[in-house]
């Protein structure tokens, strides 16, 4: 069986606004998801984005939702660096931002969705999902870093 979704939701202490700058600015999100250098985006559903992963290769996605600050989602290919995203080879990252009225920060909860519906070989579409599992944690904790004030 393969599992189709990944969900991961976290705590950041900066405001809505910030943390949906460093989700959506192509600085901040070469900074916390590429390679350091500012990403190409056009933001807006339809445009393309485009990550360079230094090693792993670029990466491109497809912008799918846009509603700030609120809900930013892109779909991306699961296939060989560069593949461009289409139905049968990527899967949907969605980001959703709520107000934390008791802290003044902000919630982030991540969901990557569509493991299943892939086209790949069962091992392998299993595969995908562990791999980028595990990997989220760590950059949801580059994200916050990104997005906090630093202390003096």
């Amino acid at each position: 069986m393969i599992h189709d979704t990944i969900e991961r939701t976290i705590a950041i202490n900066a405001p809505v606004q910030r943390v949906w700058s460093v989700l959506t600015e192509p600085a901040f999100l070469g900074r916390w998801f590429g390679n350091g250098e500012p990403v190409k985006i056009d933001l807006r559903p339809g445009g393309l984005l485009i990550f360079d992963h230094g090693v792993h290769g670029v990466i491109p996605a497809r912008i799918e939702t846009v509603e700030p600050p609120r809900l930013f989602s892109w779909r991306w290919s699961q296939g060989a660096a560069g593949e461009e995203p289409e139905d049968t080879n990527a899967t949907l990252v969605e980001f959703t931002l709520a107000e934390d009225d008791s802290t003044g920060g902000t919630q982030l909860t991540l969901t990557e969705s569509g493991f299943a519906r892939l086209g790949l070989p069962t091992a392998e579409a299993a595969e995908r999902h562990r791999a980028n599992s595990q990997n989220w944690p760590g950059k949801l904790d580059q994200l916050r870093a990104v997005c906090e004030p630093t202390k003096a």
